[in-house]
């Protein structure tokens, strides 16, 4: 079998054309490692971007107290999105725990090709929007069970502002338009995205989602902050992220289709949302045609931002706790 037709048995990669696929093909390198091999190290930059063909790989950071894994990769995963989208240095080292076969892409060579045929990068954003939101899923999930005792804490409950908001509030066009054009989106997606979205303000601590919510619509914040939060069981309500102007939010249970791994509510100042619903998302991030590049990269970037804040409250914790977290 080829390097096309083996990377098309990936869903990673089910939305590329052929040509698309061949092209990835043609600057992928086929490596092979023993088991127990360390293939990326923390601190290195990020210089490629890995497809796992076979075996897997375990995602561990090294302290004091012993190896903490954050993370398992398995076939049709990818390692290194997260610095080849944000540029930065790996966060953690990668070990083969198995006998592992790779499909090494080069960053430079991707990012050249990408930059020259808008359809290939739009292709190559979209798995690496999924493949990161996915771990910013496991992430979170991983920060759930951090402190869980044999005891059921899930059952423990936090009290939370009721989701009220301002259903007669309205926002000027002109103050959306301002928002999409910091972004430097075109005039056409400038123009959906204005039209279609509609506001909502939120007062301080009301919900804008809860946790384990389907959902149908992603968010940008127009005023103010929004907290991202998640209940983790013996421990409270954690922050993940602190979100204001031109953060987008809720986009992962749009990806995936899963309920939303974690809560929204208006910080202390409140906060004005923009909303956008999932059939628009579809439509201006359609990959059968030109898709927002820039919207795209955003996306991307922020997912990668919080990963990187999720596997470092992870390690906080676990240092914190004198290496006995699960």
């Amino acid at each position: 079998m080829n390097v096309t037709d083996l990377l098309s048995h990936f869903r990673a990669f089910s939305h590329f054309d052929d040509a698309q696929l061949a092209q990835l093909a043609d600057i992928g390198v086929l490596t092979t490692h023993a088991a127990g091999i360390q293939v990326l190290h923390e601190g290195d930059p990020p210089s490629q971007l890995l497809l796992v063909l076979k075996g897997a790989f375990r995602i561990q950071h090294t302290t004091q107290f012993g190896p903490l894994t954050l993370g398992h990769v398995l076939p049709g995963d990818l390692v290194g999105d997260m610095g080849y989208i944000d540029g930065k240095s790996h966060g953690a080292d990668a070990f083969a725990e198995t006998e592992v076969e790779l499909l090494s892409f080069g960053a430079e060579e991707l990012t050249s090709r990408a930059n020259v045929d808008h359809a290939f990068a739009t292709a190559i954003l979209w798995t690496l929007w999924k493949s990161l939101s996915a771990k910013l899923r496991k992430a979170n999930d991983q920060l759930a069970g951090f402190f869980r005792s044999e005891q059921e804490a899930s059952s423990m409950e936090l009290p939370i502002a009721p989701p009220l908001h301002d259903d007669a509030f309205r926002v000027e066009m002109r103050d959306k338009r301002d928002l999409f054009q910091e972004q430097r989106l075109s005039a056409l997606e400038i123009n959906l995205l204005s039209s279609l979205s509609r506001e909502k303000k939120f007062e301080p601590g009301a919900v804008i989602f809860h946790e384990g919510e389907p959902g149908d619509e992603m968010y940008v914040v127009l005023l103010g902050t929004v907290l991202i939060s998640k209940f983790i069981p013996g421990a409270g309500d954690e922050a993940l992220a602190f979100l204001g102007r031109g953060d987008y939010f809720g986009e992962m249970a749009l990806i995936d289709g899963q309920p939303r791994s974690a809560g929204a509510r208006a910080h202390d100042d409140g906060a004005t949302v923009l909303t956008i619903p999932r059939d628009v998302v579809d439509g201006i991030l359609d990959v059968e045609r030109v898709s927002s590049l820039r919207l795209l990269r955003l996306l991307c970037s922020m997912v990668a931002q919080r990963l990187r804040e999720s596997n470092g409250k992870l390690l906080g914790w676990y240092l914190l706790s004198a290496g006995r977290g699960s």
